[in-house]
């Protein structure tokens, strides 16, 4: 069995992404690892060519903004990076910056790939998420939050990228069928200097669709973003968080006042979430895939 890794980054530096933690947390369990380098002036691609491993593969890739406003930008840069994998390889795990995988975990998913392997039903591997806010001791819990994602998929070139880039289908749009294994992504996107979060919320908006639910639009007018005004529903974080991201806990140099009490939910999210958690984790949940039942 072999496993390519695949990631796509650009402007690394000015928004401060956590992209070389995201790599290296899952760079043991790859045989290889592909990283598109979007055109920018910040030296990204010297930051990623510091990574020792003879394992990681660099490729330049120019974003077409011809497209922007029909399809997603990185769901095509994803896709371009996928056909760039070779027949060799079994499978493509994908992660993006800022998600970075706990190496409790990593055992585990060799064990999974290897278990489902052979069994062609299987499309892709689904991870549930733990997205952190404003610091690394709080986690977002509500419906605004995918709950869990396909990060492992076959190398099959009729797999594509979806969904803003969150997602898997079939070229032909079908859902792909997706196992649920034991692997937690962390997703550390939300927790970056308040000034570069604000300045890459608003540079979003020159390649993601403008009707696109994982855009923010705060209407924040200050010159960092306030965390507290954007909460939804916190909860406290008491787990270990992988040793890769050690070093950014450490430099942490912002206080947002969050707290798990404040509440900010209109009627359908709070009746939705209500159910959700009533009947099913899963009730509303991501509308990419389907979940394949083991006999």
């Amino acid at each position: 069995m072999k496993v390519c890794g695949l990631s796509f980054v650009k402007s690394a530096l000015k928004y401060d992404y956590s992209v070389v933690e995201a790599i290296t947390s899952i760079l043991p369990v790859c045989d290889k690892f592909i990283v598109a380098i979007g055109c920018c002036d910040d030296c990204t691609r010297e930051l990623i060519e510091l990574i020792d491993s003879d394992k990681i593969e660099i490729i330049d890739t120019v974003c077409d903004p011809s497209i922007h406003g029909q399809r997603h930008v990185l769901t095509s840069e994803i896709n371009k990076t996928i056909d760039t994998i070779p027949a060799e390889y079994d499978w493509c795990f994908y992660i993006q910056r800022g998600e970075v995988m706990h190496e409790k975990y990593l055992p585990g998913i060799v064990l999974s790939m290897k278990k489902y392997l052979n069994i062609k039903n299987v499309d892709g591997l689904i991870m549930p998420f733990t997205h952190f806010y404003g610091t690394f001791d709080y986690y977002a819990d509500s419906r605004r939050w995918n709950k869990s994602k396909i990060r492992i998929v076959r190398n099959n070139k009729e797999i594509r990228s979806c969904n803003d880039a969150n997602g898997f289908r079939w070229k032909n749009a079908k859902r792909v069928n997706g196992i649920h294994i034991d692997a937690k992504m962390y997703h550390y996107g939300w927790v970056r200097p308040p000034e570069l979060l604000l300045k890459n919320l608003n540079g979003a908006k020159d390649y993601c669709l403008v009707n696109s639910k994982h855009i923010r639009t705060t209407g924040q007018k200050s010159e960092a973003f306030k965390f507290e005004e954007d909460t939804e529903n916190l909860k406290q974080f008491r787990g270990s968080h992988p040793k890769v991201i050690q070093a950014r806990i450490d430099a942490l140099n912002w206080h947002p006042e969050l707290s798990t009490k404040k509440k900010k939910f209109n009627v359908l999210y709070f009746v939705t979430s209500y159910f959700e958690k009533l009947f099913n984790p899963r009730t509303f949940g991501n509308k990419q895939l389907i979940e394949y039942k083991e006999s």
